[in-house]
């Protein structure tokens, strides 16, 4: 196995960031602009991974209002994000490792555009080859496609998958994972719950950094 063989995907929201109050401000300012009572943080905080339009159905949205409210949404969440976004403990000294030995990408449900800004903003967005967003995609995770989508904009072969690694925080991190047929450690840090984790992953870690030296002490160099 030659150094760079490795290839390491991060989602974002509660994996290496910690965007809650910058997404619970967008929430509350759209549900109220379209006269919506405002759901209990703890109902929001528990949608957090799913695409937005999921998350604003789920919390009780009407169909033909999601689309407004998604851009109600956007449209603050942009005024606010770089101040309300905070890298979590040990993610950057996480990205850092991992970059010595590994490909990087990101997987995540949040719009690649949000994502470049902040991870540019936090100065870590050279360290990733690749970011799949929720633009970039048909079918967002729990389904394989945006992993599937990844390794191709990498070009790596992705029919030896022994040292491919998808890191994240959520269920559906885990199911899209096990569905394109590669590793995956569930981590404790985010919005999911650890017995919910363990049902589509046999490694649990609580943070991406004990995550990285999971994998990097796994690994055999030919």
């Amino acid at each position: 196995m030659k150094k760079k063989d490795t290839i390491i995907l991060f989602d974002l929201d509660g994996t290496l960031i910690d965007s809650t109050d910058a997404i619970l401000e967008g929430f509350s300012v759209a549900f109220k602009r379209f006269e919506y009572k405002v759901p209990n943080d703890e109902l929001i905080k528990a949608q957090i991974g799913y695409p937005l339009e999921n998350m604003f159905k789920s919390l009780g949205a009407k169909d033909h209002h999601i689309t407004n409210l998604v851009l109600e949404y956007k449209n603050h969440y942009r005024k606010i994000n770089k101040e309300k976004t905070y890298l979590l403990d040990g993610a950057k000294e996480a990205i850092i490792e991992a970059s010595k030995f590994a490909t990087l990408g990101i997987v995540t449900t949040k719009t690649a555009h949000f994502s470049v800004v902040l991870l540019e903003n936090m100065e870590i967005m050279q360290y990733f080859d690749t970011l799949i967003g929720r633009e970039d995609v048909t079918n967002p995770k729990p389904h394989p496609e945006p992993i599937i989508k990844a390794l191709e904009r990498l070009n790596k072969n992705i029919i030896n998958k022994d040292n491919i690694w998808m890191i994240g925080d959520t269920p559906m991190d885990m199911i899209s994972a096990k569905k394109a047929n590669i590793k995956s450690i569930g981590l404790t840090c985010g919005y999911g719950l650890e017995d919910d984790l363990k049902i589509d992953t046999d490694i649990i870690k609580d943070s991406a950094l004990e995550a990285i030296r999971h994998i990097r002490s796994s690994i055999i160099y030919s």
